[in-house]
């Protein structure tokens, strides 16, 4: 496995405003799995940016009497300093602005031109700017009046131009037999719903506009600007370096996007890739929306939460966990000040740093803070060792693979318990004065039982987990699952690793004033 390259990707945002939760929803999930892939000894590469060209960006930019290239410069830093803020662990912050951008999206135009299914004619229909995103009349719903909006939601407008178009209808075939290529697109649902729309037949897709020009340039062609989707999507092609030598990393091994952009990232970007003759994404997987208060954010709603604000509230780690312990992955999900709050003392708090903090409190009180001592396991211990064994090397990893990252969090969390209820059962606190050899095994076995829960929780907390095996000494090289596993108890007992009385790992939350008193 140490061998096998894993690329992970997100959707590049649209930098018309400021990021919002479901922004950070999308770059802490895949934190996380990039993490955790990392724990298993992987060679991973993780991207994520801004997607700044586009009819929107133009609109906006004009709205509020400056250039879009200046729009895109303030909102692109938003967007950046939000995953710096949520310790997103991302290998390159792509923005579609850049010249290294502009140069691969021209080379896979001029790819997909060579396999002939480029062509000039004239684009009449339905367009939504807030989608960036061609619609058919079938497509559409009633609005108020005679406003027509699209199967999101959004406004469309009917748009004339002459436009280039792609043969999309050419890899109609090819499409419907990828989308049923078992662990292509996930969730489930997603996959029927693509697979339903491809059925009922693919038309050419406009691929460059003339209405404006805030995007790449269309090679040889004079006025026209690409679709900002093929632009954007590109991006996937860029950060690997295309169109020079990629390396070993492509096809990405994980697009993971938001549910309301799966056409585009499993239609339209696979046919792209078949024409450019490219290989196709391995696995596309559609998370759903995170809701507030079960409410859809909107600015009319007055409820859009900034994710760099409620980090500063609750803590980056507390926000973390509780996303991805609270919601089904792929599936929509809610959250509340009070709901981050209750997961965050009950479980971080209560059930492990508490356990940490007993533990390691225990040894620093009364063995001087050198590590105990092993003389001997019992059934006990042997259980506990079992238990937590299987959490990291099985129940863990497994879920995390199968990107059911709740699993992976409530897998943990069952391992925490067995630790409470050891620690509860042995009463260490006894045993000092009755057996205190014994008391030393107990501490013993919890101290290695914590630090692999440490390890094995760290994609979801990484700061925290950093912070407790800093104070435990696990060194940097055994931070890792098969490190963890490893007998290194002994060896590092006899360094004369002393605990110091540790700090609460996670202070107890407390809802603000303006959130109490609406609870």
């Amino acid at each position: 496995m140490a061998e096998t390259p894993f690329y992970i990707t997100t959707a590049i945002s649209y930098p018309n405003g400021r990021p919002h939760i479901g922004h950070a929803y999308e770059a802490i999930a895949a934190d996380v799995i990039a993490r955790f892939q990392r724990l298993m000894g992987r060679r991973v590469r993780f991207q994520t940016g801004t997607d700044e060209h586009g009819l929107k960006m133009a609109r906006k930019a004009e709205e509020q009497g400056r250039t879009p290239a200046d729009l895109a410069d303030e909102m692109s830093g938003y967007f950046r300093s939000m995953c710096d803020a949520l310790n997103v662990s991302y290998d390159r912050f792509i923005r579609t602005s850049e010249p290294d951008h502009h140069r691969a999206s021209q080379a896979i135009w001029q790819a997909m031109e060579a396999s002939g299914d480029l062509y000039l004619d004239r684009y009449e229909g339905w367009y939504s700017v807030r989608d960036e995103a061609y619609y058919d009349a079938s497509e559409l719903v009633a609005g108020e009046g005679v406003e027509k909006l699209s199967p999101q939601g959004t406004p469309v407008e009917w748009t004339v131009e002459e436009s280039w178009f792609f043969r999309l209808s050419k890899y109609q075939d090819q499409l419907l037999e990828l989308l049923k290529t078992p662990g292509f697109l996930e969730p489930a649902s997603r996959r029927n719903e693509m697979i339903a729309f491809v059925e009922q037949g693919l038309r050419d897709l406009s691929v460059s506009r003339t209405s404006f020009d805030w995007g790449v340039k269309v090679p040889g062609s004079d006025g026209h600007v690409m679709y900002v989707w093929v632009d954007a999507l590109t991006n996937y092609l860029t950060g690997l370096g295309y169109p020079d030598d990629m390396g070993d990393m492509w096809p990405a091994s994980l697009h993971l996007i938001g549910k309301d952009i799966v056409r585009f990232h499993t239609i339209y970007w696979p046919a792209f890739l078949m024409s450019a003759n490219l290989p196709v994404p391995q696995k596309v997987f559609g998370h759903g929306f995170l809701l507030n208060r079960g409410q859809k954010e909107s600015k009319s709603l007055g409820n859009v939460t900034d994710p760099v604000e409620l980090a500063e509230t609750f803590g980056v780690d507390a926000l973390r966990y509780f996303l991805m312990r609270e919601v089904a992955f792929g599936q929509d999900g809610s959250y509340s000040p009070e709901a981050i709050v209750q997961r965050a003392n009950g479980e971080l708090g209560n059930a492990f740093g508490n356990l940490a903090q007993r533990t390691l409190g225990f040894i620093a009180k009364n063995l001087d803070g050198y590590l105990p001592a092993i003389r001997g396991h019992t059934d006990a211990d042997n259980a506990l060792f079992a238990a937590v064994d299987r959490a990291i090397t099985v129940d863990i990893p497994e879920a995390f693979e199968s990107l059911a990252l709740q699993q992976a969090a409530e897998a943990w969390l069952q391992a925490v318990f067995a630790c409470n209820a050891y620690i509860d059962s042995e009463a260490p606190w006894t045993l000092r004065k009755t057996d205190p050899e014994r008391m030393e095994t107990v501490l013993a076995t919890l101290y290695i039982c914590i630090a692999q829960l440490a390890v094995a929780i760290s994609p979801v907390i990484p700061a925290s987990s950093a912070k407790l095996l800093d104070t435990l000494g696990i060194p940097e090289d055994l931070r890792t699952i098969q490190g963890i596993r490893s007998h290194w108890y002994s060896p590092l007992a006899e360094n004369d690793h002393r605990i110091i009385a540790p700090a609460p790992l996670f202070p107890r939350l407390e809802l603000p004033l303006d959130e109490a008193e609406t609870a």
